[in-house]
């Protein structure tokens, strides 16, 4: 009987650990959040909409995000308020003690419930194309100072939203819409004319061999479809017979089967979807229900991580061959993958949704800037992933990415840059940036002063909000309905914004979250737009609310890299760990996030190594399956 012994041993321990939880909630919890926060934090005018009334021992594990954020601003001394009454140190070590040993050490890793996914439109681009050997593109010709998507793909399906992490990838509640599914056949139809057209005869005679006048035969149709089924899948599949194709006399009829077989397996939930026909295998602990994924699944969820693509050839043949599963074998992989020009998909889609990269596009400036503007991040978090650079390099750094748009911000250092020089009868142009070292430019470095950075996040407010919640993780409720305006200044009062704005804040309901936003907003007020201004009288001093201060942005930017370091570097692991799983992370995706943090923080850890620390994690490398009835009868 051995699911009712785990069942019952499993009961057991949620027993114990829920009379544990519930004892210290009531004797150091409850008392301290009565006292010292509800009256600010409960019904449906709560600050900051944080409802701690509700709170119980019972539905802590279901509300784990708001127990993180009260031990944050608690640790942190963030709250309560400096004007309102304070807990003693061993209240708040009391907290700190519960949450930290009761409710956090209490969380099991576990993976998440194996769910069939599909294929976002980047996705499915990219499979059709290494399914095919060719990309399907619009006949259009492309002026030199514009950028145009050429593929047709792109141009017909509808883009997919945001899930709920925040990435288009994240498409498991996705439905599958009657256009997107015309939009997939008229696609299927289009590649497989193309296959069979004259200027593709070389790609596919490197399938099935020569191809003689009279067109394809019956068994290299065979051969065909049985090649074309195991890349589609992406895993092997039983061999399509053929049957059908072998009895068939005319060539024409031969074709018309062979297409008819093609854009049956394209339309296919096997090809359209990823993880159905999944393989598991036992976990070794042998626990009912969580399961290692097979090599195949590993293969695609590393090849669609690092790729947004199908596995290659070579990943195919590790699959194959069993060859990812030692440390060893997994890093060579992961290296071998991003030195591969497929992985530019980690900055053009990855951190090009992180960084909300898209919003430059929205501030009116002309095509060949917007494209300089938007293709410095991309190709600084490039060089990041493929020189493996440190994690915190994403701060501060000395290395930049400028083209002949965006020279002028780095001074000096721009004499390193080849000279441009415009071709005869082209007033202006798209051209690639050239890597440069900051060596006196000492304003920029790093993400938050890049220009395009800069240029999209105008002024203190959006700023100080996209550095909380893109490079520090926090998340902001949505503003009072009432919040206003910020005052002008009196008649005849010279005023900064920071003055006026100060009235603005004054509210006790917006202070909560601006206190946390304007110390890092103001600190880059010597950025006007995005041109940086050495002189003048800019107040860009701050104080945050875990109490560090700072006289301008190279103090703040030190204060990132030191005190929160480790908050940085827990962000990138989760955006990272998001995008790779294609889901929001939960509660029991904790202990694998604090646990990849903890060791590429105590190791200086780069880019690299959180890829491959990702790779072997327990979220990529298993999965929860529900086990069938006759299952559980054979295993009691």
């Amino acid at each position: 009987m051995v699911v009712i012994r785990i069942a019952s041993l499993l009961a057991f321990v949620f027993v114990q650990w829920s009379c544990a939880l519930a004892v210290d909630f009531q004797d150091k919890v409850k008392p301290l959040l009565a006292k010292y926060c509800v009256e600010c934090h409960q019904g449906d005018d709560a600050r900051g909409q944080v409802d701690l009334e509700q709170l119980t021992a019972e539905n802590a594990a279901e509300h784990y995000q708001v127990w993180e954020s009260v031990a944050e601003r608690l640790r942190t001394r963030e709250m309560p308020p400096e004007d309102e009454l304070q807990p003693s140190e061993q209240q708040r070590l009391d907290f700190l003690q519960w949450y930290d040993q009761t409710l956090v050490r209490s969380v099991q890793s576990r993976p998440a419930t194996l769910r069939p996914r599909r294929l976002c439109a980047v996705e499915y681009r990219n499979t059709m194309r290494t399914l095919f050997g060719f990309d399907l593109e619009v006949a259009i010709v492309e002026a030199e100072q514009t950028v145009i998507e050429k593929s047709l793909v792109m141009k017909l399906l509808p883009p997919d939203p945001p899930g709920k992490s925040g990435f288009c990838n994240d498409t498991q509640w996705a439905p599958l819409t009657t256009e997107l599914w015309d939009q997939y056949s008229y696609l299927a139809d289009a590649a497989i004319e193309e296959l069979f057209s004259s200027k593709r005869r070389e790609l596919l005679e490197k399938i099935v061999g020569p191809v003689g006048d009279q067109g394809l035969t019956a068994v290299q149709a065979e051969v065909l479809v049985n090649d074309f089924a195991a890349r589609a899948y992406r895993r092997p599949v039983r061999h399509v017979t053929s049957d059908v194709l072998l009895d068939l006399d005319s060539q024409t009829e031969v074709l018309t089967a062979t297409k008819f077989a093609l854009k049956r397996i394209l339309m296919s939930p096997q090809f359209l979807y990823r993880s159905l026909g999944t393989e598991t295998q036992t976990a070794a602990d042998g626990r009912t229900g969580r399961l290692a994924v097979d090599d195949y699944e590993f293969a695609q969820r590393l090849s669609y991580f690092l790729w947004a693509d199908m596995p290659d050839e070579e990943l195919f043949k590790a699959a194959r061959e069993g060859k990812l599963s030692s440390p060893e074998q997994i890093r060579q992989q992961i290296d071998r993958m991003i030195d591969s020009p497929k992985s530019i998909s980690l900055s053009t889609d990855f951190a090009h949704q992180w960084l909300t990269l898209g919003e430059v596009e929205k501030n009116n400036v002309q095509v060949p800037e917007a494209e300089a503007l938007r293709s410095q991040p991309r190709d600084f978090m490039r060089y990041l992933f493929q020189e493996d650079r440190p994690l915190i390099e994403l701060i501060d750094s000395r290395v930049a990415f400028a083209n002949p748009y965006t020279q002028g911000f780095y001074g000096d250092d721009r004499k390193q840059m080849k000279r441009y020089r415009k071709a005869a009868g082209i007033e202006r142009e798209i051209v690639p940036n050239e890597k440069i070292t900051l060596q006196k430019t000492v304003e920029r470095g790093g993400i938050l002063t890049m220009p395009g950075i800069l240029a999209m996040n105008k002024g203190p407010i959006l700023r100080g909000v996209w550095i909380l919640e893109r490079i520090l993780g926090e998340h902001l409720p949505e503003p009072p309905p009432d919040v206003g305006q910020v005052p002008p200044a009196p008649k005849g009062v010279k005023m900064t914004f920071r003055q006026r704005f100060e009235q603005h804040r004054a509210n006790s309901a917006c202070a909560v979250c601006h206190n946390k936003i304007d110390p890092l907003g103001f600190a880059l007020q010597r950025y006007e737009g995005a041109k940086f201004q050495k002189t003048g009288s800019v107040d860009t001093t701050g104080q945050l609310p875990s109490g560090e201060t700072f006289n301008d942005f190279q103090e703040l930017k030190s204060i990132l890299v030191t005190s929160k370091r480790r908050q940085v570097i827990k962000n990138i692991v989760e955006r990272t760990l998001s995008y790779a799983v294609c889901r929001k992370l939960e509660l029991f995706d904790r202990p694998t996030v604090d646990a990849i943090t903890d060791k590429l923080n105590q190791t200086d850890g780069t880019y690299r190594d959180l890829v491959y620390e990702i790779a072997i994690s327990v979220p990529l490398r298993e999965a929860m399956v529900q086990t069938s009835l006759s299952d559980d009868k054979e295993s009691q």
